[in-house]
């Protein structure tokens, strides 16, 4: 009779070298086994044997990703999803912390690679107090001996680097493990000269139910300065108040856009605004129109409004190619006609330049036109405008190539 450790570890084992379709096919073989871990897991299926063939399946996982193509990642979620999964197989099987502590640090400091570390915060219930506390003294053992101070900031010119971001990490994690806010802001806001370290240091907060101060750290990292990391930082300073002070959301909501008045910002108002967003909506689209392209857009995609996007593509002369092919390919169901003076300024725009890619683009282009214009006055328009090219591109071989591809006159 099949044994757990039959039905799962030859999902995961391989000596193939796995190359980028070989290794998304791999990778969801990978998943299927996780799947039969955890259903085992959840069973209670002897805890002992569960966590056995886990902690096997986590070393071959390791093998398989050290030598695979994991572009997609699939491999990767594969092998996290093992490794959340180990902490509480070790729990269900009581395994001896002694054991349990040798295995984490070997992981981490030894393993077959170094983009995984151990979150001590799961594995503390496995381990019990004694276990946290001998794991704790292991760590300090180690960078006592490499001559690291693990709050100090990580030298990536130092020979033990990654020794020394494994240590600085889990001095974070073991002051989460501690409900620490003191030793939560000083291992992660450190000295607080990057505005994602501040982030940082909010998500410990909140991890631990310390909401007020998340929010104050989170806030004080989206107005750090205008960088992509206070961007990055504002969107969770948003996030966490509609988690856990909503009342606020809108106000929160209203610095963000005002201080990256572009559309995604003002994408993110309007979704949260609700039955609110006429209160908002004039002041958003006034400050919106200092950028066409941004202004157009938002119309277009956020507000669903192609006629008022037209408009006001219009009415600011917006430049944007891109934007005006988006624009034209919703507004010409309200009025094919209408849109035939930009394909042709589009068709002017592709033709400036030579090439394949421009005189397919072209050509489509014209296409679109004589399928709009079919039927009306406006076709034999369209159709001059082919013969007029053709004459004068006559010397484009490639491009004559494509329109009759493309069906032209």
């Amino acid at each position: 009779m099949p044994t757990l450790s039959d039905d799962v570890l030859p999902l995961i084992r391989t000596r193939a070298e796995l190359f980028y379709r070989a290794a998304n096919a791999h990778g969801t073989q990978m998943h299927e086994a996780v799947d039969i871990l955890e259903q085992a897991h959840v069973e209670n299926n002897d805890p002992v044997e569960v966590h056995r063939v886990t902690q096997k399946a986590v070393a071959s996982s390791m093998k398989v990703i050290a030598r695979a193509d994991d572009s997609s990642g699939i491999i990767g979620d594969a092998c996290r999803r093992l490794l959340d999964l180990h902490p509480r197989t070790a729990a269900a099987a009581q395994i001896a912390p002694s054991k349990l502590v040798a295995w984490m640090l070997k992981f981490q400091f030894e393993g077959d690679v170094d983009f995984f570390m151990i979150d001590p915060v799961p594995y503390a219930s496995a381990l019990g107090a004694h276990g946290v506390e001998s794991y704790r003294a292991k760590l300090a053992e180690r960078a006592e001996r490499l001559g690291i101070d693990p709050l100090a900031e990580r030298d990536f010119s130092h020979p033990n680097w990654h020794e020394h971001f494994v240590l600085q990490w889990q001095a974070q994690r073991l002051a989460v493990l501690d409900q620490d806010v003191e030793m939560i802001i000083r291992t992660h806001a450190r000295d607080k000269r990057v505005a994602a370290w501040f982030q940082n240091t909010a998500e410990a907060l909140e991890e631990i139910g310390q909401v007020d101060l998340a929010v104050e750290w989170a806030q004080r990292a989206a107005a750090f300065d205008q960088g992509h990391q206070s961007v990055q930082a504002a969107e969770y300073w948003c996030g966490l108040l509609a988690r856990h002070r909503p009342d606020e959301l809108m106000d929160a909501r209203w610095w963000v856009f005002d201080r990256w008045p572009n559309g995604t910002t003002a994408a993110r108002l309007y979704d949260d605004a609700g039955t609110s967003w006429p209160a908002y909506q004039e002041a958003v689209l006034e400050r919106l129109s200092a950028d066409p392209r941004e202004a157009v857009l938002f119309r277009l995609n956020t507000l669903k409004d192609p006629v008022a996007a037209w408009e006001t593509a219009h009415t600011v002369n917006m430049s944007d190619r891109d934007v005006w092919e988006r624009l034209v390919a919703q507004y010409q169901s309200i009025d094919p006609v209408a849109v035939l003076p930009i394909l042709r300024e589009l068709v002017d725009v592709e033709l400036l330049q030579t090439g394949a890619v421009h005189y397919k683009n072209a050509a489509r282009h014209l296409q679109t036109m004589r399928r709009l214009s079919a039927g009306t006055k406006a076709l034999a328009e369209v159709d001059t405008f082919v013969s007029d090219l053709r004459e004068t591109h006559r010397r484009r071989p490639r491009l004559q190539k494509e329109f009759t591809r493309a069906g032209l006159p």
